[in-house]
């Protein structure tokens, strides 16, 4: 896998607004779990394949997959991005400001399911979700992505595979199981169409009928 990688990089080459958006993250100390390269053009792809015009991220870190979902949006197309910590949703508007994408995106920070819970009762809607934030919560992130989602619209999931963790039944651990709670429910709701790629560290995709 890593050799297939390497070779992928060496076709595409480095991207230099996302490189620096790295040394920022490392720079302000912040935790190093942004999206691969690979899987940032596979976001770009998905939200200008889907036509897109409203997403939600779950999960802003330094604006890497903020940036990578960003640049799949048209003109008028605007990102919501949730964040838990204000000086990261600080760090990443700056990234994405810099990106020349600041006018795409906002921020709601604080705890998520409670930012997405008001976002269902203000009636907002959104095409597009990609879910990236503290695996506990992803069952809860799905129920409020499909009530918060226009029909045909796309919910996307990284770390499904959680290191191989998520595969193997006699790990206790919370985060686990609700990573597998999450990947039981995305394949069997009669409310999506879905499927899981095992590529990266795992990918679910769901389309909400």
């Amino acid at each position: 896998m890593k050799e297939r990688t390497r070779y992928i990089e060496s076709i595409y080459g480095e991207d230099p607004i996302l490189e620096k958006v790295k040394a920022t993250i490392i720079e302000n100390e912040m935790p190093s779990i942004s999206v691969s390269p690979g899987l940032g053009r596979f976001l770009t792809l998905l939200v200008r394949l889907s036509g897109a015009k409203r997403i939600l991220e779950i999960g802003a870190l330094g604006g890497y997959s903020g940036i990578c979902l960003a640049r799949g949006l048209g003109e008028e197309g605007e990102l919501v991005s949730l964040e838990l910590k204000e000086e990261y949703a600080r760090i990443a508007g700056k990234n994405l400001t810099e990106a020349g994408l600041g006018g795409r995106v906002s921020y709601l920070v604080g705890d998520a399911l409670r930012t997405m819970a008001s976002l269902v009762e203000k009636g907002e809607t959104f095409d597009f979700f990609f879910i990236d934030a503290d695996k506990q919560s992803y069952p809860g992130y799905l129920d409020y992505a499909i009530q918060l989602a226009n029909p045909g619209a796309i919910i996307a999931a990284d770390n499904t595979f959680l290191g191989g963790k998520a595969m193997d039944e006699s790990i206790p651990d919370d985060r686990v199981k609700a990573v597998r709670t999450f990947n039981q429910r995305i394949a069997t709701d009669d409310r999506l169409l879905s499927a899981m790629l095992p590529a990266f560290d795992g990918i679910s995709l769901a389309m909400v009928k």
